[in-house]
């Protein structure tokens, strides 16, 4: 017994632990209402499922006992007469026993619908019905549930409370199974409660299937999800004709416990039963084969309208616009004159690839790190708003050298700087060219704050705080800081959970497992603890009603670095709406390196929240983003106080929300079948996109990204950053839809879906169709050979095969990048720019040079692009001074060409040696010595 106590005592102190820390974190954050309420929720959940549940089959069990016979006869069983003398003089344990672990059982899976169960308290309405019942959106995502929850809960009361009390009814002899008259007898007190108790559960059944109607706008069908022919006009009737039969049986239940005619009730189960398996197998399906499936495209035509009305309001399509695209194929000199403003805003840089330059040149050192895909944002430079490709260096606890307990705690707690570079600029030499860079960070955006101690890869726990006179410990920059050697920072934020004494160590040390804690001289009266500090978790946990995007990105807002996370409220519940998985609708070749979303299914998504993360002290700021949503206005009641208006986001802030990935992605795929209006269309399939295979990176058949990038749309007169996709008809690989929506939150276009669709009479290549053609143009080809002839020095790889609606047609722009093997410290250098309009196909080291190619030698406007030759700053290649046309310099053309056959074995001899730098620049001149020898020659 004694070690029993101590069990149950250490094992409550881990609970309590887990609890009480919770708790701290929760008031450390300034989200306690949230704790609080999903506390006292969980715990009344748990008592009334519990009560209910257990209530139920301990009343039955103890009215059972009390109805037992005062005499009964012993000697048919004597298995049976100890069991009922056990029950007799144990009375009290033999109820409570049982009805106790059903209890637990039944309350521990109530108290995991606390979302559910708040949504339902704090209801508000959406505004729009659906066709069928004429009932509110709201009702089926947040009432239906619950209804469902409840009757399952009462009926899993009742069901095993009559079982309990059969049970008992039998022990003690009230029912007795007769041999001689092949039968079961059972006296008057025994037939009216159970009676009683069977009519109770067929009442529960019927109001079952009064509910599971509503539920039929909500099951998947054989064409989609909802309500369909057969549904409306045989399953609906069917399950109100089930409701009104156990009603019926019920009463004869009723009848039976004052009137002795067991077989009234039995008989009425029977027809039930078979009753069932007709109407809800055989009559649906007699229908659908003889009535449906000879003409389905006239019976199903106003419920497939329904349906496309219904999802496209879920997922936010309805005030999608499509406009036919004739797109040239012709090229002519000039022609991208009107798209000179998009010019500058095409992105080379490409996310996905340059992860690697980022690391190898701003990584510092090796406990610093940048993730391997880096984010797309927007900051006003010089006056003029530039696409910039962002990353945090963030604390990498795998490069710390001496990974002891004290270095990762205490001493290597967070990482330090934002580093930015222009998305459509490189440097001579290929490297990106910077807009913030180093440590502490220096550049074009000015950082009041920027260490950080909450980011995507801090997953330890740190203990920070020193006492009065301590030096600094916690490692802030390396060598070479201002001031010489490296720089200790002592943690003065309003972050983390105060744990200093005795109690507070004790808890932590428990909750983490670490008596280092415990023990630790570095853990004093002014220490706190920084953990969960992911902006991914303290948004999931101050919000738990939330779904998260995958792609978060930092920002500097204000002076201080933040995390911007885009957050949805969901639901797989909206009547007549197309259900998808969360996880396959946002698959692509970048989800998998960011970790990809939950395999949820759901039918209802809204971009609701837009949430900030604040990098240094880990606060959490929730603003309401789509205040129209119902589920918001719902969980922002359920929860007040945690959400912050849409008035209160600052300008700053303001230019950094962007349409969120996740949620177009989900658009981008119903769009590929909801795209169309008319249900004929719908049903016969003739019109359906899909998102292509990604032609740089999708080995596998993974699908291709959606890109940010600033396009100017046809008709329009400047450009805006946008989220971009693409379409290729079904089974088919040529173009046929380019779909953009604008992502700059600032705009008051935001959000607005706009598609262009491509003319049949005409095929425009797809992605795949035009990096086939890259691959094997001529040009392409020798500009590559050299790489490809010399594999072991540098290998080639593909950026991201961006699509632009330009010069009246489809502007294909392809940054290709070079990079040196067998180098641990390689990293890919822009090398080439491929362009592609119509079938002509331009290479260039800029992309002015490559859309000169493919213009007729004049794009008509200029790409803004400023080549450097070092991060200082930026300036323009020299224009040489032209010869007059018609002379011939021989002398000067033969000096010319002798350079350019120098550059060129120069540049030979560095690819060998894997020394891209010096290869580029090799070739670059031996490029304009011979645009010096041509001019020199007249042409």
């Amino acid at each position: 017994m004694t070690a029993v106590i101590i069990a149950v005592a250490i094992a409550a102190f881990f609970v309590f632990a887990a609890v009480w820390t919770e708790k701290l974190w929760f008031d450390s954050t300034g989200f306690s209402g949230v704790f609080t309420t999903q506390l006292v929720a969980h715990v009344v959940l748990f008592v009334l499922a519990a009560l209910v549940v257990g209530g139920l089959i301990g009343t039955n069990m103890w009215v059972a006992l009390r109805l037992r016979p005062r005499q009964r006869t012993r000697g048919s069983s004597q298995v049976l007469d100890r069991y009922r003398d056990l029950l007799e003089n144990n009375r009290v344990a033999a109820v409570i026993i049982p009805s106790a672990v059903f209890g637990v059982m039944a309350g521990m899976s109530m108290s995991t619908q606390v979302m559910p169960v708040l949504a339902w308290l704090n209801r508000k309405p959406s505004g729009i019905v659906d066709p069928y019942f004429g009932l509110d959106t709201t009702f089926y995502m947040i009432d239906y549930p619950v209804l469902r929850l409840v009757l399952s809960l009462l009926m899993s009361g009742l069901a095993f409370g009559l079982v309990a009390a059969a049970a008992v009814h039998f022990a003690v002899g009230n029912i007795v199974i007769s041999r001689e008259r092949r039968g079961v007898g059972a006296p008057r007190v025994a037939r009216v409660h159970l009676s009683i108790v069977a009519a109770v559960i067929l009442l529960v059944f019927g109001l079952q299937c009064l509910v599971d109607r509503f539920g039929l706008l909500l099951q998947q069908g054989s064409l989609f999800t909802g309500l369909q022919y057969t549904d409306g006009n045989a399953r609906m009737t069917a399950q109100l004709v089930l409701a009104v039969i156990s009603f019926i049986v019920a009463a004869l239940f009723v009848v039976n416990a004052f009137v002795n005619r067991t077989i009234l009730p039995v008989v009425g189960v029977v027809l039930m039963l078979v009753t069932s398996l007709i109407l809800s197998m055989i009559y649906p399906a007699v229908v659908q084969t003889f009535q449906v499936r000879p003409n389905e495209p006239d019976r199903e035509n106003d419920y497939i309208q329904a349906h496309l009305t219904a999802t496209k309001q879920a997922y936010g399509l309805t005030d999608a616009s499509i406009e036919d695209y004739a797109a040239v194929t012709h090229v002519a000199p000039g022609q991208l004159k009107e798209d000179a403003a998009a010019l500058p805003g095409i992105r080379l840089m490409d996310p996905q690839v340059v992860g690697p330059a980022f690391e190898q040149l701003q990584q510092v050192r090796g406990y610093y790190s940048f993730p391997d895909i880096l984010d797309i944002d927007r900051y006003t430079i010089d006056g003029q708003e530039t696409d910039v490709v962002v990353a945090a260096r963030e604390l990498n606890e795998a490069g710390i050298p001496d990974p002891n307990w004290n270095n990762l705690h205490t001493v290597y707690t967070h990482g330090h700087g934002f580093a930015s570079a222009y998305g459509n600029r490189r440097q001579g030499n290929g490297e990106p060219v910077w807009v913030t860079r180093d440590i502490p960070p220096v550049g074009d955006i000015e950082e009041s704050q920027s260490r950080i101690y909450f980011g995507e890869q801090s997953t330890n726990f740190a203990i920070v705080g020193r006492l009065e006179g301590q030096s600094p410990i916690e490692l802030d920059t390396p060598g070479g800081a201002e001031g010489g050697g490296e720089q200790y920072n002592e943690y003065d934020g309003t972050g983390g959970v105060p744990m200093g004494d005795l109690w507070g160590r004790l808890l932590f040390s428990t909750r983490f497992a670490d008596l280092n804690i415990l023990l630790s001289d570095r853990v004093n009266a002014e220490s706190k603890v920084l953990y969960d500090r992911t902006p991914k978790q303290r948004v999931e946990k101050v919000a738990p009603w939330l779904t998260v995007d995958q792609n978060l990105y930092p920002a500097v807002v204000d002076g201080r670095l933040v995390w911007i996370v885009d957050a949805y409220t969901t639901s797989n519940t909206y009547p007549n709406s197309q259900r998808v998985q969360l996880s396959q609708a946002t698959s692509d070749t970048q989800s998998s390196a960011l970790g990809g979303q939950a395999d949820q299914p759901i039918n209802y998504i809204r971009n609701s929240v837009k949430a900030v993360v604040d990098a240094y002290d880990g606060s959490v700021k929730l603003y309401a983003w789509d205040e129209s949503d119902p589920l918001l206005q719902t969980y922002s009641a359920a929860f007040p106080g945690t959400v912050t208006p849409r008035s209160e986001i600052s300008a700053d802030l303001l230019e950094h929300l962007r349409y969120p990935e996740d949620l177009f992605k989900v658009q981008r795929q119903l769009l590929g079948r909801y795209h169309v209006s008319d249900p004929r269309v719908w049903y016969n399939g003739t019109d359906i996109w899909e998102v292509p295979v990604d032609p740089v990176q999708g080995n596998d058949g993974t699908k291709e990204p959606s890109y940010y990038l600033s396009i100017k749309w046809p008709g329009d007169t400047a450009p805006t950053f946008s989220q971009t996709a693409v379409f290729v008809p079904r089974s088919r690989q040529n173009l046929a839809a380019y779909l953009a929506v604008n992502a700059d939150a600032a705009s008051a276009d935001y959000g607005k879906l706009r598609i262009l669709r491509m003319s049949d009479t005409q095929q425009i290549d797809g992605p795949g169709q035009t990096q086939n053609a890259i691959t094997q143009n001529q040009s392409v080809a020798a500009e590559l050979l050299p790489y490809q002839q010399n594999r072991g020095a540098a290998s080639i790889k593909y950026g991201n095969l961006l699509t632009l609606p330009m010069g009246n047609g489809l502007l294909y722009v392809e940054p290709i990048y070079t990079e040196r093997t067998g180098n641990a410290g390689a990293y890919p250098a822009l090398t080439f720019v491929v362009v592609r309009f119509g079938e002509h196909i331009g290479i260039g080291s800029t992309l002015q040079e490559a859309l000169d190619q493919v213009f007729a030698g004049d794009a008509g406007a200029d790409t803004g692009e400023l080549p450097t030759t070092d991060t200082g700053g930026s300036t323009a290649n020299p224009t040489p001074t032209p010869t007059p046309t018609g002379t011939v310099d021989e002398a000067a053309t033969v000096t010319s060409l002798q350079r350019a056959q120098q550059a060129f074995t120069d540049a030979d001899a560095a690819l060998r040696n894997g020394d891209l730098a010096t290869y580029q620049a090799k070739t670059n001149e031996a490029k304009q010595a011979l645009a010096d020898a041509l001019r020199q020659m007249g042409r």
